[in-house]
C-alpha cells in the first residue's frame, strides 16, 4: 500500500471510529428521550423535549459522518500527478520549509503521522486547497490570513 492509500485508509478509519461513537451517543439520547424517567413534572419541565432535540442532533451528525466516509472513499488516488487535485500529496514550501499536504474532499485540518512523516490534510474547500487546485510544480500562490500574507510554492506532487 503506497503512502496516499495509507493516508486515505487512515482518514476513513478515523471517521468510522467517530461514527461508532456518535451512533452510540445517538442511541443513548434516543433512549433517554423516550424513557419514562423524563416524564414531565409540570409545564416548565422540558427535560424530555431537550433530550429529543439532542437525539435529533446526534442522528444528523451520524448522517454527516456517513456522508464524509462516502466522500473519502470516492477520492481517486491514481490520477496523473501533473497538477494539484483532490487526492494529491503535495509538497508545499513556506518560509523555506517543505511540508507534505494531502488534498482531500473532507477531514481538513487533520494531522497524520505515517511512518514518521507528518502529513497535514487540507480540504479542497479551504483557502489553501482552493488556491492550490490545478497548479503545477514550481507555481506559487498567496493566501491571506488575519495577521499576514503567506506565499506557498509547490515543490512536489504525487
Amino acid at each position: 500500500m503506497n503512502l496516499k492509500q495509507r493516508i486515505k485508509s487512515t482518514l476513513i478509519e478515523q471517521v468510522k471510529r467517530r461514527l461508532e461513537y456518535v451512533e452510540a451517543a445517538a442511541e443513548s439520547a434516543r433512549t433517554l428521550s423516550t424513557d419514562g424517567d423524563l416524564k414531565s413534572d409540570g409545564k416548565y419541565d422540558t427535560r424530555g423535549i431537550e433530550a429529543g432535540y439532542l437525539a435529533g442532533a446526534q442522528i444528523k451528525r451520524v448522517e454527516e459522518l456517513k456522508k464524509e466516509i462516502e466522500l473519502l472513499e470516492s477520492i481517486q488516488l491514481d490520477l496523473p500527478a501533473q497538477s494539484v487535485s483532490v487526492g494529491s500529496l503535495v509538497d508545499l514550501e513556506l518560509n523555506g520549509k517543505v511540508k507534505k499536504h494531502f488534498i482531500s474532499s473532507s477531514a481538513g485540518g487533520t494531522l497524520l503521522n505515517i511512518d514518521g512523516t507528518a502529513i497535514l490534510v487540507i480540504s479542497a474547500f479551504s483557502p489553501i486547497g482552493q488556491a492550490a487546485i490545478n497548479l503545477v510544480v514550481g507555481d506559487e500562490f498567496e493566501v491571506e490570513t488575519a495577521s499576514e500574507s503567506r506565499i506557498y510554492k509547490i515543490v512536489g506532487i504525487e
